[in-house]
């Protein structure tokens, strides 16, 4: 609905424009003001047509008011300095705006792009950890976002079943008798990962292993033992297995799995390599190299093949990402800011090659209190503790707030909790600031997600107490409202409501969630505010607001499922 006032400041504007026989160079643009004390919406122009007219903008803008009309929604136009601000007439507004909000809202429909976004894509040596769910909770809930935003969206993990990481935990089953046992009541990824951290432990005392993973890659790379390939392929399932798992408790699925094994056997890589050559950037000096420092500002050389004739994860991250831009109008990476370096390098080849270059979001790293981990020497939080702490925590304290809640809807419910919590947590901070995860932050009642999900079921326990709301659905016409006076939270409420798709466009124009995540903690807040201070039920004005209460709860719903998050009836 935003879209249609902002369309008609336009032309108002355009307008008092005319009538001035004046033309603006750019398109007219406006802007929501820091405060509503300027009004819903403000306009600049009058900075760009003062260079022109030699007149200041405070001069400027005094003139154009005098010219303009206040179109279908706006009570007053006003000028302050030189800006010139729009105040919605919101008697006006709000029939119109209500009767376009229904359970799709937000959803555009237009299919603009096919967007190809990788993430998560951790090495098949273990467990997931809590640096891991930060990229693929910024990722689930990116392609989200793009796909409500109208776009196709494949997702897809890159499985590193070439690396060095894999082919130790292959030396640990056929040189050191290691192996994972199916029927253990430890989950198949968690015993990978020990088993891949005895293999470091034997490294340690014994480097010359080295040599013999050495072997075992190029052994594999050639395709020439089909024993070797059914063990890769056997253990890095078992890893993947666990893996999804782990995400699908935090509501995270991809449509593909790409092994970067099939790169180098289909030849790929081997016509990569060739291309690059044939480009005049590559140097050789015991390992065939790219020299972009010239040409990219990049010092740093990127190593194609090793002495030995084996590729590299670079090499074959090349092949994969000229598939990727080949099916995609746009490729989108996530991955850790220690990445900036090789996707810097990595994009310089792409763009050598003629192939586009992927839109990356960096993301800082993510910790606890007690620390950094690492799964190479078995220091680390895996994802499942996590979540099972937070399930854990979430129901000690709903215990403690609702104990009259039966032991099936508290287990339901609790999951529920502590899924969501681990989510907004990540979700709300901008990828390029590290966080320390704490949990009474992300567990709280008052600030954290759990109170978005409360001002949810707040809003449907509203609705059920009234005879006008049957099966889920509220039998209430915008016509039958009338003489209806907009209280201010009423009025914050609205404006709230009906910023919903611009933050779409916004957050997904940056592909950033964290905006969507703060836009609907503002609306919990605004509603929770309209719930204390309005009566509802029983009150004149009982039929508008509780078209309001509907609206809200259908927005605040349709927000956290681009989080990924559920909004519970009842808490």
């Amino acid at each position: 609905m935003y879209y249609k006032v902002i369309e008609e400041a336009k032309k108002i504007l355009e307008h008092g424009l005319y009538k001035l026989n004046l033309e603006i160079l750019d398109e007219i643009k406006l802007e929501f003001p820091p405060n509503y004390d300027m009004g819903d919406l403000t306009s600049i122009l009058s900075f760009e047509l003062a260079k022109r007219l030699k007149k200041s903008p405070d001069d400027v803008s005094k003139m154009i008011i005098k010219e303009l009309d206040y179109g279908k929604y706006f009570k007053k136009i006003e000028a302050t300095g030189p800006y010139i601000n729009f105040f919605i007439a919101y008697d006006k507004f709000v029939k119109d705006f209500l009767s376009d909000i229904n359970e799709d809202y937000g959803n555009f429909t237009q299919k603009n792009l096919k967007i190809i976004l990788e993430h998560t894509s951790a090495n098949p040596n273990g467990p997931l950890h809590i640096g891991h769910i930060r990229n693929g909770i910024i990722g689930d809930c990116l392609s989200r976002l793009l796909k409500v935003s109208g776009n196709k969206v494949v997702t897809q993990y890159y499985v590193n079943d070439m690396g060095r990481q894999t082919a130790m935990i292959v030396f640990g089953v056929k040189k050191l008798n290691l192996k994972v046992d199916e029927e253990s009541s430890m989950k198949i990824d968690h015993e990978v990962g020990d088993l891949y951290f005895k293999v470091n432990q034997e490294l340690n005392k014994n480097p010359d292993i080295k040599n013999d993973v050495d072997m075992i890659i190029k052994k594999y790379e050639s395709g020439i033992d089909p024993n070797l390939n059914k063990i890769f392929k056997q253990y890095v399932n078992y890893c993947l297995k666990g893996v999804k798992e782990t995400l699908l408790k935090l509501n995270i699925s991809h449509d593909e799995f790409v092994w970067e094994g099939q790169f180098v056997r289909s030849g790929d890589v081997d016509r990569v390599i060739d291309s690059l050559i044939d480009s005049g950037y590559t140097k050789e000096n015991e390992v065939l190299y790219l020299d972009l420092e010239e040409g990219f500002g990049i010092d740093k050389e990127l190593v194609l093949k090793r002495s030995d004739g084996t590729s590299l994860y670079s090499t074959r991250d090349l092949a994969y990402h000229i598939k990727k831009s080949q099916v995609g109008d746009l490729v989108v990476d996530i991955l850790g800011s220690d990445h900036k370096l090789v996707s810097r390098q990595l994009s310089a080849g792409l763009e050598i090659l003629g192939e586009k270059t992927p839109e990356v979001v960096f993301y800082e790293f993510i910790t606890l209190p007690e620390g950094s981990m690492s799964t190479r020497r078995g220091v680390f939080i895996s994802s499942d503790d996590l979540i099972d702490e937070a399930i854990k925590r979430s129901k000690e304290e709903l215990e403690l707030r609702r104990p009259e809640l039966n032991s099936e809807y508290l287990d339901k419910i609790s999951q529920i909790i502590g899924i969501g919590a681990i989510r907004y947590y990540i979700a709300k901070l901008s990828p390029e600031k590290h966080i320390t995860f704490k949990w009474d932050d992300a567990l709280s009642f008052e600030k954290g997600c759990v109170s978005i999900q409360y001002a949810h079921a707040r809003a449907c326990k509203l609705l059920k107490k009234s005879d006008k709301y049957n099966d889920g659905d509220l039998n209430i016409s915008v016509d039958e409202i009338e003489n209806w006076e907009l209280d201010k939270s009423e009025i914050d409420l609205i404006r709230l409501l009906a910023k919903f798709p611009l933050v779409i466009k916004e957050s997904a124009k940056i592909l950033r969630v964290h905006l969507m995540a703060h836009y609907v903690q503002d609306l919990a807040t605004a509603f929770n505010k309209f719930y204390k201070s309005q009566k509802v039920i029983g009150d004149e004005n009982e039929l508008a607001r509780l078209l309001i209460v509907n609206k809200t709860k259908i927005t605040i719903r349709n927000a956290l499922n681009i989080l990924g998050i559920e909004a519970p009836e009842f808490i």
